[in-house]
């Protein structure tokens, strides 16, 4: 059974999902893959798991780096997983490319290339961004591009996060 509850963000209205195991989605209002992956049948109800979400987000969004992981349930192919548990390392504060991902992808696989365009697809349809930062993730020379919550948005989080955007660009 997955429950629902809510969030309200600086950057919008945010709908948090959850399992008896963790948190399976975080998506904010708008956002180009609103919902996906929520079950029909859901309830929404207040759960520890919530709590702890809700908690990193206040702590995040009050400019602060929090300093743990609330519980997570990450539902997704093989792939996805991978390449979100590498969203999951990438530093407070700090950029990587979707080449940089595929090439971690490729080495973990024993491969000579990945593609960056899948990495991409995966990031993409990440459930649960902000805490899986996402939004942390640009294109190699430096575009703000691919954020499914929209560009706005990702430099929202950025400057959140005082990330140095100096040779960061709005793609035309």
């Amino acid at each position: 059974m997955q429950y629902i509850n809510t969030y309200q963000s600086p950057v919008g209205k945010i709908l948090l999902a959850c399992d008896n195991k963790g948190l399976t989605g975080l998506w904010i209002d708008g956002a180009k893959y609103y919902s996906d992956g929520l079950s029909i049948n859901y309830a929404e109800k207040t759960t520890p798991i919530f709590d702890c979400a809700k908690k990193w987000l206040d702590i995040y969004f009050s400019g602060e780096k929090p300093e743990f992981i609330p519980p997570l349930n990450l539902i997704g192919s093989d792939f996805q997983i991978s390449v979100w548990n590498i969203l999951l390392k990438i530093p407070y504060g700090h950029t990587t490319t979707y080449s940089d991902i595929a090439k971690k992808i490729a080495k973990q696989n024993n491969l000579t290339r990945m593609s960056a365009q899948a990495v991409g697809g995966a990031v993409g349809h990440n459930k649960i961004s902000i805490i899986i930062p996402c939004h942390r993730v640009v294109g190699k020379n430096g575009s703000l591009t691919g954020y499914a919550g929209g560009i706005d948005r990702k430099i929202k989080l950025l400057k959140i996060e005082n990330t140095d955007m100096t040779n960061l660009y709005i793609p035309s």
